[in-house]
């Protein structure tokens, strides 16, 4: 489903765990880290495909985390040029995007990479809240910036911690932190 702008109607989630860190996850045979995030189905709201992709993505169900908000209206990004597939129609030129913050309530035994047959991640760990603003590939990073400035002060009042609405300069060079990471199973 592609609307008459040429954007694909998608979700993003962004998942903290309790120390306010978000999952971050690699792409299965790639090199790029992304949140999980997926298209929505012309029978779905938004909340009904956020939940269907943290399923297909991460093996949590409903029951392992909380909603605690989501972005209004879309957020879009393009496409870089050689990623349109132009022969198909209607042509996808980019994605608009409803982000979820969400927490995680269970343990995070809970998760599992291979909870579908085609999986997307293949490795996750725990990273700071600005990280993947500066570490997503280069299309996606300022709709991450929107998202992660949307949410950040909610972030702030929930765990009492101070991270401001733009990515630090140095961030980039920042190694993720977290002690605690996972892989798919082999």
């Amino acid at each position: 489903m592609i609307d008459v702008d040429g954007y694909r109607p998608n979700v993003g989630i962004v998942l903290l765990n309790a120390d306010g860190q978000l999952f971050w996850a690699r792409r299965v045979n790639r090199d790029g880290w992304q949140f999980p995030q997926g298209g929505m189905r012309t029978d779905e709201t938004p909340l009904e495909a956020m939940y269907r992709e943290l399923e297909e993505e991460t093996g949590l169900a409903a029951h392992h985390v909380e909603v605690i908000t989501a972005t209004h209206g879309w957020l879009r990004y393009r496409l870089p040029e050689r990623y349109v597939r132009r022969h198909q129609r209607p042509t996808c030129i980019g994605q608009k995007q409803v982000w979820f913050l969400l927490k995680l309530v269970g343990g995070e035994d809970a998760l599992k990479l291979d909870a579908c047959d085609k999986p997307e991640f293949d490795i996750w760990r725990w990273v700071d809240f600005w990280y993947p603003a500066a570490h997503v590939v280069n299309f996606k990073r300022d709709v991450y910036a929107k998202a992660l400035r949307h949410f950040a002060p909610l972030v702030e009042e929930l765990f009492g911690v101070v991270i401001g609405t733009t990515p630090p300069h140095d961030e980039a060079d920042t190694p993720p932190t977290g002690p605690r990471s996972g892989r798919a199973a082999a």
